[in-house]
C-alpha cells in the first residue's frame, strides 16, 4: 500500500514581514488531516532560502555559524527518517497512522524522545538476545501482528545462518555487503530483498536508540537495487470472456470443493474484496443491497454495493450453516490458491503470461500459462481492471476498494489504456471486411 502525504521544509514567520534568523519546519500532511510541524534545529534568513529546491542556498551561513551543508544535512536525515516511518507502515502495519503515531514515532527515529539515552549500554551484549528484546518490546508497543512477528523470527534466522556470532560492532557497510550477497545467493528477489533490508534498518534504530549499537548504518547503507520500483510488475487479472469461462463451467459431482472456491472468487472479482475480508465476511455485515466492511490490511471502513452477480452468490449460500455465521464458504488462503490453480487449469486459461524480476543485476523474464498464476489477489485487481473498462471513475472505484490514493490504481489505468490502443487498432482492418 501507499500512505499519501506531503513533506515540505519552510520557513515559519513569528510575525508577518519577518525576514531574519527564521526557523526552518518539516511539514507533514496526510491527506484529509491537518498538517504536522516539526522544527528541525536550524534557522536561517530568508535570502538564503531556496523556496523550490527547500534548501539552505550554498555558501550560506546562519547567525548560529551553522553552514548550509549542516542545514542541508539535516533536512535530508529529516526526510529520510519521516520517510521510513511511512514505510513502516506501508510494508509491515499496513495501514493509515494517526498523526499522533507519526509523532511518537518520528521523534523517537530522531532521538527526541530519548535523546539517543545517555547510558552507552554494554557494547558486547549478545547480538540475538537483544534482537529478542526488540521483537518483544516493539511488537508489544506496536501491537504486532502474527504475521509480523513471522517476518521478524525470520529475519532473526537470516541473520544467525549468515553469521552465527553476529556483533554490534562487525557492522559496517562491507559486513552488510556480505549480508546482501547471502540474501541474493539463498534466489531472493530484489523485491524481497528491498522490504527485508527496511525491517534490518528498523532493528539496527531501535539498538541505537537503546544504546545497545553505535554505529549508523540504517542510515548510510541504502543499496540500489533494480526492478524495485514496481513498473515491471505484471497484474494478473482476467478478462470478461474468463470470467464468464469460470461462471459457465459445469463440475462433476464430485467437485463441491472446486465449485465453492470458484463462487468465492468471482465475489472478489465483483466486489474488489480482499481475501482477508472475504474470509471473515459476516451475514451480519450484509444488509439491503450492500456490504459494509472494515478491512483487515488497512483498518478503513467500506460500503459496497451489490451488483447482481455478487448478489447472486450470496444468494446461492443464504441457506448454508458456516462457522461463526460467515456469508460465504472460504476455506484457507494457501488451499484456496492450490484450488485456483486447479480451476483454472480445468477451464482452459492458458493465455501465455508474463513474469519480470531481478535477481541483483540480472533481469529475469519468464512465461506461464495463466491459471498457474492465479492467487485469491487476482479476484481484486479483476474487479480494478474491469471496473476501469466499464468506464467507473477511478474516485468511485478507490471508495469500493480502500486505496489510498490514485498513484495506486497507475498500473491498472495503463492496463486499461493497453487494450484500448490494441482495440482501436482493429479498425485498421476495417476497409477489409
Amino acid at each position: 500500500m501507499y500512505i499519501k502525504r506531503s513533506i515540505k521544509f519552510l520557513l515559519h514567520k513569528r510575525k508577518p514581514g519577518e525576514t531574519n534568523n527564521l526557523a526552518i519546519r518539516m511539514r507533514v500532511t496526510l491527506s484529509g488531516e491537518r498538517p504536522i510541524d516539526f522544527p528541525i534545529g536550524h534557522n536561517i534568513d530568508l535570502e538564503y532560502w531556496d523556496t523550490k529546491t527547500e534548501r539552505a542556498i550554498n555558501g550560506a551561513i546562519n547567525k548560529a555559524n551553522q553552514s548550509s551543508a549542516d542545514i542541508n544535512r539535516t533536512i535530508d536525515e529529516y526526510k529520510l527518517a519521516i520517510n521510513e516511518v511511512f514505510a513502516r507502515y506501508e510494508l509491515l502495519e499496513k495501514r493509515k497512522p494517526t498523526l499522533g503515531e507519526i509523532k511518537d514515532l518520528f521523534n523517537d527515529m530522531v532521538g527526541r524522545k530519548t535523546q539517543f539515552i545517555s547510558e552507552i549500554r554494554d557494547p558486547n551484549a549478545d547480538f540475538f538476545n537483544i534482537f529478542d528484546l526488540f521483537t518483544k518490546t516493539v511488537g508489544e508497543q506496536n501491537q504486532w501482528t502474527p504475521a509480523t512477528y513471522e517476518k521478524f523470527s525470520a529475519l532473526r534466522q537470516h541473520f544467525k545462518c549468515f553469521d552465527p556470532y553476529m556483533s554490534f560492532q562487525a557492522i559496517n557497510d562491507s559486513k552488510m555487503q556480505e549480508y546482501l550477497a547471502y540474501l541474493s545467493k539463498k534466489g531472493f528477489r530484489n523485491t524481497t530483498i528491498a522490504k527485508h533490508l527496511a525491517f534490518v534498518r528498523w532493528f539496527f534504530r531501535w539498538a541505537a536508540h537503546q544504546g545497545y549499537y553505535q554505529g549508523k548504518i540504517h542510515d548510510t547503507f541504502k543499496p540500489k537495487l533494480k526492478g524495485i520500483d514496481g513498473n515491471a510488475k505484471e497484474i494478473i487479472y482476467l478478462t470478461s470472456d474468463e470470467i464468464i469461462l469460470l461462471q459457465n463451467h459445469q463440475f462433476r459431482p464430485n467437485e463441491d470443493a472446486l465449485e465453492r472456491v470458484r463462487d468465492v472468487f468471482l465475489f472478489c472479482c465483483f466486489t474488489g474484496l480482499r481475501y482477508s475480508d472475504v474470509a471473515k465476511l459476516k451475514r451480519s455485515d450484509v444488509k439491503n443491497g450492500f456490504i459494509k466492511v472494515v478491512t483487515q490490511k488497512t483498518v478503513d471502513g467500506l460500503v459496497i454495493e451489490l451488483n447482481k452477480y455478487s448478489k447472486s452468490i450470496l444468494d446461492k449460500y443464504k441457506d448454508a450453516v458456516f462457522k461463526d455465521d460467515k456469508a460465504l464458504p472460504v476455506i484457507s488462503n494457501e488451499k484456496m490458491n492450490e484450488h485456483l490453480k486447479r480451476l483454472g487449469q480445468v477451464c482452459g486459461l492458458e493465455e501465455p503470461t508474463r513474469v519480470v524480476y531481478f535477481k541483483g543485476n540480472v533481469r529475469h523474464e519468464e512465461v506461464y500459462p495463466k491459471w498457474a498464476l492465479l492467487t485469491t489477489h487476482c479476484g481484486r485487481r479483476t474487479f480494478v481492471v474491469t471496473a476501469l473498462q466499464l468506464g467507473i471513475p477511478s474516485e468511485v472505484i478507490i471508495r469500493w476498494t480502500g486505496h489510498n490514493d490514485y498513484k495506486a490504481m497507475k498500473p491498472y489505468i495503463k492496463i486499461v489504456d493497453e487494450l484500448k490502443e490494441r482495440s482501436m487498432s482493429k479498425f485498421d482492418n476495417f476497409g477489409k471486411l
